[in-house]
């Protein structure tokens, strides 16, 4: 394992599980962004806030055990490409829509080096 993947690893997983949780627990600052993309508070807990999280353990799990970081770096392509299709239907870009390029971003690096590795 290179020394950029395992920063990115480290540093996003627990990006990733802290968003995650801020989520869980409906994080108000968060509530309003989820009004401005149109997602239903109903959905922070479950889906969003649980995949995030689960993303960011996988990602720290896949530091002891490959095959893990390896899944949870491609669920969370899956998740942050679906967040940016979220912002694209809402047509919603407020500034803080740069960190769901850098999580997306971030997750594509850790999957290709992973399957580079």
């Amino acid at each position: 394992m290179s020394t950029l993947h395992l920063v990115l690893a480290v540093a996003f997983g627990v990006l990733n599980l802290g968003s995650g949780v801020g989520a869980i627990v409906r994080l108000p600052q968060i509530l309003p962004l989820m009004d401005g993309a149109r997602v239903p508070h109903s959905m922070l807990v479950f889906p969003i806030g649980v995949l995030k999280a689960a993303g960011g353990i996988g990602l720290l799990a896949g530091l002891a055990y490959e095959p893990v970081g390896t899944a949870a770096a491609a669920g969370l392509v899956l998740f942050w490409t679906c967040a940016v299709h979220t912002h694209i239907l809402a047509n919603y870009w407020p500034k803080e829509t740069i960190l769901t390029f850098t999580f997306l971003a971030s997750s594509i690096a850790i999957l290709a080096l992973d399957l580079a590795a």
